[in-house]
């Protein structure tokens, strides 16, 4: 089970991410339907911790197993999605892909979970700032590659 639980008119989620860098090229996630970009990752489950739980999200989303190379950034994110006002916790990684040809990969890569309507796409880590990431406050810290930090983001 997710921890994500509602608290009056909040939604609170516990949530891990991966970034991955490759060739100068940051792999994130988008949902084809939204206007932004995130970070590849997904929630903690109840009893998971944080390094577990990006493994497996990787695993279930793109069929890839990763190692974590370093802590980047715990994040305290506040946003508003579809009219409900989120609080998030993030934890981010820096990660690499475990198989030596995976680390090839330069095109974009599909779920295979059946989701179709997301993607995974390489940005320009020195273009990471042009596009709508999410949260906002991580372009800076991907971009600089200044880190460990704490972030509060509110969008």
């Amino acid at each position: 089970m997710d921890i994500t639980i509602e608290v009056q008119d909040y939604v609170l989620n516990v949530r891990a991410a991966a970034v991955i860098v490759h060739n100068n090229k940051v792999l994130v996630h988008k949902n084809i339907n939204s206007d932004h970009y995130a970070l590849m990752g997904g929630r903690v489950e109840l009893g998971e911790d944080s390094i577990t739980t990006i493994k497996r999200e990787i695993k279930e989303e793109i069929g890839k197993e990763i190692e974590i190379i370093d802590y980047i950034s715990t994040v305290e994110n506040f946003f508003v999605m579809k009219g409900k006002k989120y609080h998030e916790i993030e934890f981010v990684y820096l990660a690499e892909f475990k198989e030596e040809k995976d680390k090839l990969i330069q095109d974009t890569i599909k779920n295979i979970e059946g989701k179709d309507y997301l993607q995974y796409e390489w940005i320009e880590k020195n273009k990471i700032d042009q596009i709508p990431l999410m949260p906002a406050k991580i372009q800076a810290v991907l971009k600089e590659g200044k880190y460990p930090v704490h972030l509060i983001n509110k969008d």
